[in-house]
């Protein structure tokens, strides 16, 4: 269902997609699985994508971090 929906939000070819807790409710495998989904879009079309996550095994495989605490960024 996570791959349908990354799969729409492809079909206008947008420069940016914001991805909200992409693998909140993922196993290790799938959520492994969206993020190589992510780095294949970023590779192939130039897209950028921000990904919200509470999750910092996720985070740690993006290419830049940017940490918010109490709503400021740190």
């Amino acid at each position: 269902q996570q791959r349908v929906s990354i799969a729409r939000s492809l079909l206008n070819e947008p420069k940016i997609i914001l991805a909200d807790e992409p693998t909140g409710n993922l196993d290790s495998v799938n959520s492994k699985s969206i993020i190589d989904l992510f780095r294949t879009i970023r590779d192939t079309f130039g897209t950028t994508i921000v990904v919200v996550t509470h999750n910092v095994e996720i985070a740690r495989q993006a290419d830049r971090i940017i940490e918010l605490k109490d709503g400021a960024v740190i």
